[in-house]
Order: structure tokens, then C-alpha cells, then sequence
């Protein structure tokens, strides 16, 4: 599965709406002036608009990406790609849905 690399400065939202931030400790390698993002960088959702049940809310906070690059790494991690494979999660780990990546650099890809 091939894909264009995802980096911090890309654009992704959780299932309901609300947008991804990559808070990434890669410092070294970067695509279009931004680092790429990798499998152990923390992936932070906010305004989510997912508020039902009305008693207790579970909106996405998080991301967790299962299957990143199979062959690009970056500092021994593997860099997660456009196509890669995520699930979205509650403060709970409550299981909301795939994020969907809605635009990324064009100009390097990965396997």
C-alpha cells in the first residue's frame, strides 16, 4: 500500500468533523518545510462534534494508527503515509471511526 507521506502541516479529521493535530517528535526529516509524521507521534482531535449519548458525550480526542509504512522509517520509526490505516478515539478508547486525511504534500511517497 503506497501513499503520499503525512507530515505535521497535513490536514486530517476524525469521522465527525474535527480536526487532527500531529504533535511530532521528529525534528530531522522533513517534507515541504514540515517534519513527518511517524507511528509514535501523538495525534490530538479537537472540536469534535460527536456528543451523543446526551449523558455522557464521547467525542474523538485521539488518533491511533494501526498500519503506517512498511518500508519508510524515520529514526527507526515507521512514517505514516495517506493511506495508512487509523482508528479514532474516545477519551475512554472508545473505538469512533477512521480519520479521514483530507490533503498532504504531493511530492514524496512511500511504501
Amino acid at each position: 500500500m503506497s501513499g503520499f507521506v503525512f507530515h505535521v502541516g497535513a490536514n486530517a479529521l476524525c469521522p465527525h468533523g474535527g480536526p487532527v493535530t500531529t504533535v511530532s517528535s521528529n525534528a530531522r526529516v522533513k517534507v515541504s518545510g514540515q517534519p513527518v509524521a511517524t507511528l509514535t507521534d501523538t495525534y490530538l482531535v479537537t472540536g469534535c462534534a460527536f456528543t451523543v449519548p446526551t449523558a455522557k458525550p464521547q467525542p474523538c480526542t485521539t488518533v491511533q494508527w494501526l498500519v503506517p509504512a512498511s518500508r519508510v522509517r524515520v529514526g527507526g520509526q515507521a512514517v505514516i503515509l495517506q493511506s495508512s490505516t487509523a482508528i479514532c478515539q474516545s477519551a475512554e478508547q472508545i473505538p469512533q471511526g477512521p480519520p479521514n486525511i483530507v490533503a498532504t504534500q504531493t511530492r514524496v511517497r512511500g511504501i
